[in-house]
């Protein structure tokens, strides 16, 4: 195996680096309008992510990089010799189908080995990868692989192979069209025996880290997805300074092997941003394809990873299936009382940390210990058993479960970010947390608060800009340095963010009263009965909300209440029901003043899914949508 000479070597040092205090401006007003912390990881110069594969197997062959789930349910480990051999065969396998240099290959799969060996096989070609969410539907994936260009399109299974084909006529630029599951990837494999290694080796010497290494578009929560292009450069800034900044997670510092099991889509940058961050430290990874409840513990049983990467709804999931557990078993209140010593023990934990308390008292460390082996060991296996770290995106968890899982033995590390920004842009300091808050900046990067509070960033993983077809690059929409988010959020006097919502989903009541509805809906959701919640209030005197329920604790409240037999279009009626949602609304009002609470809601019979139209890929509400589909039900609402 042939490479050039390594520009990009992974970036795994010994030492812990010293946690810096970020450099804080404020405004006119005092309060703290910027935040920026200092690259804790030097820039990448020369080279690209390609490098990554055969760096890993010169500078430590024999470590395992990743892990395949064979069919009677084990791992078995694959080397980094082993990893940049398939990387290497792949590669000369799409060199050989004719694949020039800067050519899109999109991929259409779930969250799987194939995926990721494919992506650092095209970059080792020279190719940019183009993702598309294995649910999309046929215009989606239309859109993006029309829009992007892509001459390959790479695809799981044979009901994504059927939906790609109904579209080829329309896809002229498309010549090239793989399944997985019928072997592609070794027939490439075969197809490039005659392609010389040198070949590779000079398509990796073209790249550098301006280069593009991926197009990947928007949800779209209103129109047409977008393409992001982001560079390789882009990922080093941000897995660089994120293997750094959170040095627990990504480099073992006990006997247990640093790893992960990635079960969220390779499709989103998230989930992408952590695969490419593990191949970078040479941290165990497995993929786990199923986020099927039962599919999904039994990888993580299988596996034990030792960190996460999750958003908040699997957290919400394992402590409502916790409780709900016990409740069966007679033990609720036993698991309401541990999970508010598990609360503050966390928050005292935290105090301690930032030099505003004692830390947990005598009694305190009593009675965690006392419910440890009776809760928070049961959290933790249902986990693996050996997750200590998680690293939580995508919406807020909030404080209250980010006290628990510390209380319990589990640090959460809650970040926020967007596709433009690679992922993270900001992040929870190591020992420094404050719980409710999305972190400081990750190092290298600058957080500025508007005049009108959107949130504003800057730093080395913002992305080059939206892809223009016609042009076949980005255009930037960067202004001064800085790239609006669209986010609306505040920095506290520590330099902590929090966001608050979308700007373009705040509400303007009749009355002229701004609502931000994201607080009221991250609240309710992590209620046990509550899969999604809409607020709802444009140009009305009030706001109201439409309430989706949770198909397991819905199942687990029919249980406890004799109510299975009762049919959905009765039980949204029930008046059990609605009053344990009308406790959950009360609670979640306390956040808000009287003008934003909710005064009325609506339990819908169905759920918001991705299938039905109403939420994206990435899970989010389309809002324009879910109003038409229920302006009855709204309508409803503000009936006297």
């Amino acid at each position: 195996m042939s490479t050039p000479a390594s520009a990009t070597a992974p970036a795994v040092t010994p030492a812990v680096p010293a946690l810096v205090e970020p450099t804080k401006v404020k405004g006119a007003d005092g309060s703290v309008r910027q935040v920026s912390v200092p690259a804790f990881a030097p820039p990448v110069r020369r080279g690209s992510l390609a490098e990554i594969p055969f760096d890993n197997a010169r500078e430590a062959p024999a470590d395992a990089v990743l892990s395949r789930k064979q069919p009677d349910g084990s791992w078995q480990d694959v080397t980094a010799a082993e990893f940049a051999d398939e990387v290497l065969a792949v590669a000369k396998g799409l060199i050989a189908e004719g694949l020039g240099a800067g050519d899109r290959i999109a991929i259409m799969a779930r969250t799987t080995y194939e995926w990721t060996l494919l992506d650092f096989a095209a970059w080792a070609a020279g190719l940019v990868t183009v993702p598309i969410y294995p649910t999309s539907s046929a215009f989606q994936a239309r859109w993006i692989l029309q829009d992007s260009g892509a001459v390959a399109c790479a695809v799981e299974a044979a009901d994504q192979g059927r939906l790609i084909s109904q579209e080829r006529k329309q896809l002229g630029d498309l010549t090239h069209l793989w399944q997985f599951d019928t072997g592609a990837l070794g027939r490439l494999k075969s197809l490039g025996r005659n392609v010389p290694d040198d070949a590779v080796t000079a398509r990796r010497a073209t790249l550098e880290p301006g280069t593009p290494a991926t197009l990947i578009y928007t949800s779209g929560t209103t129109g047409r997805p977008k393409g992001c292009v982001l560079t390789h450069g882009n990922f080093f800034a941000e897995v660089d300074n994120a293997i750094e900044l959170l040095h627990p997670v990504f480099k073992s510092v006990s006997e247990y092997p640093a790893s992960t099991l990635l079960f969220l889509p390779l499709s989103h940058v998230f989930g992408r941003m952590v695969a490419i961050g593990c191949l970078r430290a040479r941290v165990r990874l497995g993929h786990a394809p199923s986020i099927r409840t039962e599919d999904l513990l039994a990888d993580l049983a299988g596996f034990r990873p030792s960190f996460l990467l999750a958003i908040p709804y699997v957290l919400e999931k394992v402590y409502n299936t916790g409780r709900a557990t016990a409740e069966k078993m007679g033990r609720a209140s036993s698991f309401d009382r541990a999970a508010r010593i598990a609360q503050r023990y966390g928050q005292a934990v935290e105090a301690a940390e930032h030099g505003t308390g004692p830390g947990p008292g005598w009694g305190l460390r009593a009675a965690r210990a006392l419910y440890d082996p009776l809760v928070y060991r049961r959290i933790r296996a249902a986990l693996g058993g050996h997750v200590r770290y998680a690293i939580c995106g995508g919406s807020p968890l909030g404080g209250r479960l980010a006290a628990f899982y510390s209380g319990a033995g589990i640090e959460i590390f809650e970040g926020y970010g967007l596709t433009e920004t690679t992922a993270a842009a900001t992040v929870t300091p190591p020992l420094k947390p404050r719980l409710g808050t999305v972190g400081w900046p990750l190092p290298g990067t600058a957080v500025r608060i508007a005049d009108d509070g959107e949130v504003l960033l800057s730093g080395g993983q913002v992305f080059q800009g939206y892809w223009d077809t016609e042009r076949g690059e980005a255009v930037p929409v960067q202004e001064g340095g800085w790239f609006a988010t669209g986010d609306l959020g505040a920095l506290d006097e520590d330099g902590y963010l929090t966001i608050t919502g979308r700007k373009k989903d705040i509400i303007i009541t009749s009355g002229g009263k701004n609502v931000t509805p994201a607080p009221l809906e991250d609240w309710l959701r992590a209620h046990p009965l509550v899969s999604q919640c809409m607020v709802v209030g444009e140009n009305r005197s009030f706001i109201t909300a439409l309430i989706t329920l949770e198909p397991d604790g819905l199942a687990h409240w029919r249980q406890m209440k004799k109510k299975q037999d009762v049919p959905i279009r009765e039980l949204v009626a029930d008046e059990e029901l609605r009053s344990a949602l009308q406790r959950a609304v009360d609670e979640a009002n306390h956040l808000v003043s009287r003008a934003e609470s909710i005064r009325k809601f609506a339990v819908l019979t169905g759920d918001f899914t991705e299938e039905s139209g109403h939420l994206t890929p990435s899970l989010k509400l389309k809002r324009d949508v879910i109003a038409r589909d229920f302006e009855k039900e709204i309508e409803a609402l503000y009936r006297k």
